[in-house]
């Protein structure tokens, strides 16, 4: 089952309440709030008045972006950002599978984050919370290979991966990528580019469709996000908005 959403991050000039009522005039369904501007790492009352806005506006807390990565200098300590998130009253906190690219890494590296995500689980089960892999360039997730190869070796229930189209493969691939991370997908972040450069949604929904396609439906709901809009503009963001809740009805009534 799908649900919409925005990711926090598209809009960092604006205030939580701004961002819940454009949210609200999209008719999205949650928001995944972000760790850098909106709900800082630690910031406990931040986020237990974002969770209270968010809820009150009738929105869902999707998920909270952190930017936890291990072994990267200048990342939040982990007991903050779960702390945090239980104050957010998310139920999933976006990881980052430290900062250098798989093939950059040696085995002393991969075993590092592996015993540290498995810890992390460890206390975020505790609390109800589940961890999930930013599906990213320039880490451990760069590469659908990469990115089996670290959730299996994680092996557990509560930690899976996003997934977004990596820029500059076909769409061919990136079904094919996705086809194959399927059993461990959490949320998506919903954007089109040509290469680097950012297009309105409308562009990428036959692209869209695909990926879709690709995902079996079930009970187990993913938030589809959008994030990155032309500009950083509300404007677009609406139009995007409508977009995606097409999209999103399609897969969901079709299942």
């Amino acid at each position: 089952m799908f649900k919409t959403g925005l990711v926090s991050v598209t809009f960092r000039k604006l205030s939580p309440r701004e961002i819940i009522n454009l949210v609200k005039q999209a008719n999205l369904t949650a928001i995944e709030w972000g760790g850098d501007i909106h709900v800082p790492h630690g910031n406990i009352k931040q986020a237990e008045e974002v969770s209270k806005m968010t809820i009150d506006a009738g929105l869902e807390v999707a998920s909270y972006g952190s930017y936890y990565k291990p072994l990267a200098e200048g990342s939040p300590e982990f007991s903050a950002v779960l702390e945090t998130a239980c104050a957010l009253q998310a139920k999933t906190i976006r990881i980052w599978a430290g900062n250098k690219g798989s093939h950059e890494a040696d085995e002393r590296y991969w075993d590092k984050i592996i015993e540290d995500t498995i810890i992390n689980a460890e206390q975020a089960k505790q609390v109800g919370i589940s961890l999930a892999f930013e599906y990213h360039g320039n880490t451990l997730t760069d590469t659908v290979e990469s990115a089996l190869k670290l959730i299996q070796a994680i092996n557990l229930p509560n930690v899976s991966l996003y997934w977004q189209p990596a820029v500059n493969l076909p769409v061919e691939k990136r079904c094919a990528d996705l086809q194959q991370v399927i059993s461990y997908l959490s949320n998506l972040h919903v954007f089109e580019w040509d290469g680097w450069t950012p297009l309105p949604l409308e562009h990428g929904s036959e692209n869209w469709r695909k990926y879709f396609s690709v995902i079996p439906y079930d009970e187990k709901v993913h938030y589809t996000m959008l994030e990155f809009v032309i500009k950083d503009s509300p404007e677009q963001f609406l139009q995007d908005a409508k977009i995606l809740k097409m999209l999103v009805n399609e897969y969901n009534f079709k299942k």
